[in-house]
């Protein structure tokens, strides 16, 4: 009992402590915003975070005024579907401090009211429990790291829904592959494709909804993580979680500010260009633009593996496996064991649909790869190999995730 007493009488004390720490530092705040032309410490207080996240700097990012949405934490938007990351650079962060929500106040002023907020909470102690809920998301060196977490939360996601999976690679994928070698232009770095005028682009159609489904987790962590990182995270992780190997990604990429950073419509791949021929000389075309061979074109294509065609985004329909939710070779062998037949979808185009079943169905890129020779030596053998297939596929997609990029660092994943 007097144990507990002298716990109960330290416990006192230190929220004793913190209140007058508080109290002492809004009278500071008060004191010096008034020297410095501040209307009133209604207004300055209104726009401070409040006592419980205002850690020392280095346990916690720098938290912007906030609105709440399905329980998230959601910054102020910078546009209709984008928002930059707000701890990138000094640009980026006045860029939020411009937007809808006014700071009141100088940035000196907002720097000096942190700092002073943040010395109150350090003469209090962080034992009293006031960040006993705040999750560290910069390390000591200054740098985002919380990047398991964020992996985590996509998992979850997925595991609710494991149809969001095929679709969050369909983002990596597309996000990163209109990178062009000579222009230095495109890929993942920048984060296009969150604009709207990237996702205007035909082959991106129906890719916004899993832009919307990413902007909680990206809100969660108050940018700490950009989405360029955040779309390519996605990517790998829903390889994982469906079955897919463990592939290599590192971190680093900074968002692009505005829409003048998307590339031209036209860099991805198309579904067909009239001749298998024609069609074949078309992915060579493409994937040589980013840098990538004949094997590594079909390494990559054994992505379809998971999901299936909607008519209403691109024009064809169903799946190419009996299992679109499993990530393994099984796109190679149904396209060399079965017999396929030209099938018309209810939108016009031409594709192809397994003979014996009419579940299935195969674009005419598709194809290509078992009609054209080079490609067909391949697919043979990552219809026999698996995991040849899954260590082929784990280097090309990482180097489909890196074009664009420079200056990543390696980060703790499991």
């Amino acid at each position: 009992m007097l144990r507990s007493r002298f716990a109960s009488h330290g416990r006192s004390a230190t929220n004793t402590t913190v209140v007058l720490c508080v109290l002492m530092a809004a009278l500071l705040i008060t004191i010096s915003s008034v020297r410095d032309g501040s209307s009133s410490l209604g207004t300055m207080l209104s726009t401070t975070t409040p006592c419980k996240a205002a850690a020392p700097s280095h346990l916690t990012p720098r938290v912007f005024p906030t609105t709440r949405r399905q329980g998230f934490v959601v910054p102020p938007r910078a546009g209709p579907l984008a928002r930059s990351s707000n701890v990138e650079s000094k640009q980026q962060q006045q860029h939020h401090d411009a937007g809808d929500h006014r700071r009141g106040g100088s940035e000196a002023i907002s720097d000096r009211r942190s700092f002073l907020f943040s010395s109150a909470a350090i003469l209090a102690g962080t034992g009293s429990g006031l960040f006993s809920d705040v999750r560290p998301a910069i390390a000591a060196n200054g740098k985002f790291d919380s990047y398991q977490n964020v992996k985590e939360d996509i998992k979850a996601l997925i595991k609710a829904d494991m149809d969001k999976g095929p679709t969050l690679v369909r983002l990596a994928w597309h996000s990163s592959g209109t990178y062009d070698k000579m222009s230095r232009t495109g890929g993942s770095g920048l984060g296009t494709i969150r604009f709207k005028d990237e996702l205007a682009h035909g082959a991106n159609a129906g890719l916004n909804t899993a832009v919307e489904w990413l902007e909680p987790i990206h809100a969660k962590y108050n940018g700490g993580i950009s989405y360029a990182d955040l779309y390519t995270l996605a990517g790998i992780t829903a390889i994982e979680t469906l079955g897919g190997p463990q592939i290599g990604w590192r971190a680093g990429r900074v968002d692009a500010m505005d829409p003048s950073a998307v590339t031209p419509d036209g860099r991805l791949p198309a579904a067909d260009k009239g001749s298998p021929q024609d069609t074949a000389e078309h992915l060579r075309s493409i994937f040589g633009r980013m840098g990538f061979n004949d094997q590594e074109i079909v390494a990559l294509a054994g992505a379809h593996a998971l999901g299936r065609g909607h008519v209403n985004y691109s024009g064809y329909d169903g799946p190419w496996t009996f299992t679109p939710t499993r990530f393994n070779n099984a796109y190679f062998d149904l396209l060399l064991r079965l017999e396929w037949v030209p099938q018309t979808t209810n939108a016009g185009n031409k594709q192809f649909t397994d003979a014996k079943t009419k579940t299935l169905m195969m674009l005419p890129s598709d194809l290509v790869l078992i009609q054209d020779s080079s490609f067909r030596k391949f697919t043979e053998m990552y219809a026999g190999d698996n995991a040849k297939f899954l260590k082929d596929f784990s280097k090309a997609f990482q180097k489909l995730e890196e074009l664009g990029t420079s200056n990543l660092r390696s980060v703790k994943l499991s």
